[in-house]
């Protein structure tokens, strides 16, 4: 695809990189990639990306044509924690990234569960999140729940919808809570100067709201119970930064001397409870708290 456009004058003494991000709704990184490879033309002539165009300058962007990706199955192991002909819960470790994306186009649980299930696999996400009705960050580990047909998928993203399907987290976070247990209601949305990161902001945000409980305190740090009621991006993490008490091993949300021994958030989905989509059962599961999150509980004495 080509985007062409003439340099007016409100645009002269912009850097080309922003200038054609802002007219072709190109990312400023996915910008630069194009002017190293040739692909942004000033005038005719390839460019640096730093370059202030004149008015009246033409500038011409080659953008090619995406690239056809497929996740492809994977022998890698599972903790399957239940199975049957339409869903399975598994038990996520931390790393793992659950399905692929820029960076990470392999050894993601999707590509796990294509080599499980043999592909099947409900559709509804496309060829790269087949079977997946929710996700848990890469750092945090924990149950999750996955489709294998279209009416299972349909069914679980129903109950998340109207908020009846339930996820129950442990974490550690930084402090002692001022009271024993709570709700955070706080819209949280798109930081506008990260855009990696979320906050808690009124503007362009989705309402989010998660319960909270101490089980224990020792050391400077306090071990918690968290439900979710809604289900936004880095809630958890969100929230428990916005409280002034970050998870341990935050290294996005949290303070920049991270645990870095930790390898990511200390925040496990402990438990998670819905109904069947086929059979209208209900089924809860509960998961071990994993080894990482035992050894740093142990290590500060905390229960």
């Amino acid at each position: 695809m080509d985007y062409t456009f003439t340099v007016e004058e409100a645009m002269c003494g912009i850097r080309l990189d922003k200038l054609v991000s802002d007219n072709c709704g190109l990312s400023r990184s996915a910008v630069a990639k194009l002017c190293e490879n040739g692909a942004v033309l000033l005038n005719g002539k390839p460019c640096s990306k730093n370059i202030k165009p004149k008015q009246g300058d033409t500038v011409t962007v080659d953008v090619p044509p995406p690239k056809a990706l497929e996740a492809l199955p994977e022998n890698i192991p599972l903790d399957v924690v239940y199975e049957d002909a339409d869903l399975l819960v598994v038990n996520k470790p931390k790393g793992m990234v659950v399905h692929p994306a820029p960076g990470n186009y392999d050894s993601t649980l999707v590509n796990a569960l294509l080599y499980h299930c043999r592909g099947s696999l409900s559709g509804i996400n496309g060829v790269l999140r087949p079977g997946i009705v929710h996700r848990i960050d890469k750092d945090t580990s924990g149950l999750l729940i996955v489709a294998k047909s279209d009416k299972a998928h349909v069914g679980l993203a129903e109950q998340i919808k109207v908020h009846s399907f339930s996820r129950e987290y442990e974490a550690v976070v930084y402090g002692r809570l001022k009271q024993p247990k709570g709700t955070v209601d706080a819209p949280i949305g798109r930081n506008k100067i990260d855009r990696k990161k979320m906050c808690v902001t009124a503007q362009n945000s989705k309402n989010a709201v998660t319960h909270y409980s101490l089980i224990d305190y020792n050391n400077g740090f306090s071990h918690v119970a968290l439900r979710l009621e809604t289900g936004r991006t880095h809630q958890i993490r969100v929230h428990m930064a916005y409280m002034g008490h970050p998870v341990a091993g935050d290294s996005v949300y949290g303070p920049k001397n991270v645990i870095a021994s930790l390898g990511g958030q200390c925040l496990h989905a402990k438990k998670i409870g819905f109904i069947h989509p086929i059979t209208g059962e209900r089924l809860d599961f509960d998961s071990e708290l994993p080894e990482y999150f035992m050894n740093f509980l142990n290590k500060y004495e905390i229960s």
